[in-house]
């Protein structure tokens, strides 16, 4: 999947970004025709869960988008990512029902 990551006001480390595009690639195991995806890596310096991870996907007729906060990038990658999940889920049912 073709992914734009955007880091605000810090520089992400190559590691950080092959982990979110390995969990971004997962999803297309749950809907094949995902056109792209965009993420928002930002830190927030007034709570102990600093790290705000946004990601939205683009698939033919809709855009789905989670956005997650934790301790690091990382587990609010792997969050949004299950929440992206259930929603492609949700969405492919829909359209087996139409």
């Amino acid at each position: 999947m073709k992914l734009q990551i955007h880091s605000i006001h810090f520089d992400a480390d190559q590691k950080l970004l092959a982990f979110i595009q390995r969990k971004a690639d997962k999803l297309e195991t749950f809907h094949d025709r995902i056109v792209d995806g965009e993420v928002f890596l930002r830190i927030n310096n007034s709570t102990i869960e600093n790290k705000t991870f946004e990601i939205k996907i683009n698939i033919p007729g809709n855009q789905l988008f989670a956005k997650e906060q934790a301790k690091s990038f990382e587990e609010a990658a792997d969050l949004a990512t299950e929440a992206l999940r259930r929603q492609l889920k949700k969405f492919k049912v829909k359209q087996m029902a139409h």
